[in-house]
Formats: C-alpha cells, structure tokens, sequence
C-alpha cells in the first residue's frame, strides 16, 4: 500500500474519481481518495486496508470493488454512501489516496505516481480536523474521556469494529 498525499483542486466530482478508477484499471490497483481532514493517521488507512483485503480473502466483502471496500471501512460504515462523506468534493481538498496493489511491485509504484500528477504535493496526514472526525465517527466528549487512547486510537477501533457488525 502507497498513501499519495496532496491538495487536489476538483472541478467535478465524478470526472476525478472516474480517473481515479482508470489509474486502478491500468495498473491492477486499488485506488481510493479521501478528504484527509477525516483520515487521522496513515494508520488508519493501513487498518482499512488490511480489512478490507481480509473479507476479501474471506469471501465476506461488503462492495465488489476492492477500492470502495477500502473506502467503507475507513469509514467504519457499511453504507457506501455514509461512506462517501470521506471523499473528496469539489472545489480544493487537502487528500491522502491509497494505493493498493500487489506490495512492493512497479505496477503499484506506477499507479502512484500516476495519482501524484494530479496532485500539488503536500503533507495531508495528521492534519485532521478534530470537529469533523469527531462528528462523522460520532465520538462524544464522555467517550473520549474514559480513555486515555486519544481520538485516532478510537477511530481505528471503529474500523476494526466494522467486520464485527456485520
């Protein structure tokens, strides 16, 4: 798995993401973008992503495509379109996108610098918005108080949780 951060300056939604999906045809990857204000770490993807490709394995998917598989449980949702929240969205968008592919080969390096060039380079991760992630993965001042794991240590808890609620 590559995370490719950056800002990307989206006109349209669709025609971005659509580009996304030809990346991840042309290379045999999994590509999915996100709003990095909601990605709390680089963890977090990596948790996702390793979900994602166990109810694969398991023949326990939720989605048929591998990338909206990876989308869902970064979410911690089993509705796409809760999920979606997470993407990207018009206008500029600071963004951290998985790679995913088989590790360690060109085909992966590729796809990610292919999403690179849509890019302007910038460090995304761990600038997220507190406010946000907090309201979208609907933890409460009581629940961050009985704890002393802080909010991303939540966050990868609700991913992990995800394949328990089925």
């Amino acid at each position: 798995m590559q995370v490719v951060e950056g800002t990307a300056t989206v006109e349209d939604v669709d025609a971005f993401v659509a580009k996304l999906g030809e990346i991840g045809d042309e290379h045999d990857c999994a590509v999915q973008a996100f709003d990095a204000r909601y990605v709390v770490d680089r963890e977090h993807l990596e948790r996702a992503v390793a979900c994602a490709d166990r109810a694969r394995a398991r023949g326990e998917a939720i989605a048929d495509d591998h990338a909206v598989e990876i989308l869902l449980y970064a979410a911690g949702r089993r509705q796409i379109s809760r999920a979606l929240e997470m993407g990207v969205t018009e206008g500029k968008c600071p963004v951290a996108v998985v790679v995913h592919g088989v590790p360690d080969t060109a085909a992966e390096a590729e796809a990610a610098a292919a999403v690179a060039d849509l890019l302007d380079a910038a460090e995304t991760l761990g600038a997220f918005d507190e406010e946000r992630v907090r309201e979208f993965f609907d933890v409460a001042d009581r629940e961050l108080a009985a704890t002393d794991a802080g909010l991303p240590a939540l966050v990868r808890e609700r991913v992990a949780l995800l394949a328990v609620e089925k």
